[in-house]
């Protein structure tokens, strides 16, 4: 099954990390700074979800989501989360040590979006 968010091993080392420090963790990709570029990791108590997120997959065990207009222009991309040197300039928990996740992006090839449509057509609905 292909997965619509993924992480590379420097993400999961910083997820590991921050859930040894504060437990269960979300996140939600950013839709407003950044460039659309930042995802936020939280508490879950510190997000309400709401019916216009979208939950993506999960990334180290931790769910992410994405606001629904957001999600419909990025539905064709698989989203990577990496991590960056600096602070961002987030809300989000990572914000003290140095380094900031950071959202790539690469489009579904052709056999991975006729995989992937339907389940994207049921999260539009």
């Amino acid at each position: 099954m292909v997965e619509r968010v993924v992480a590379t091993p420097e993400a999961l080392a910083l997820i590991d990390e921050l859930q040894a420090q504060y437990g269960e963790l979300m996140f939600h990709q950013s839709g407003g700074c950044c460039d659309n570029s930042a995802a936020n990791c939280y508490l879950p108590t510190d997000l309400t979800i709401g019916p216009y997120d979208v939950q993506l997959g999960h990334v180290g065990g931790v769910p992410f989501y994405i606001g629904k207009s957001q999600y419909d222009y990025w539905k064709h991309t698989q989203l990577i989360l990496d991590v960056i040197e600096g602070s961002g300039g987030t809300f989000s928990l990572e914000g003290n040590t140095g380094k900031a996740f950071h959202t790539r992006s690469r489009l579904f090839t052709d056999q991975e979006w006729a995989e992937i449509e339907p389940q994207v057509l049921r999260d539009l609905a």
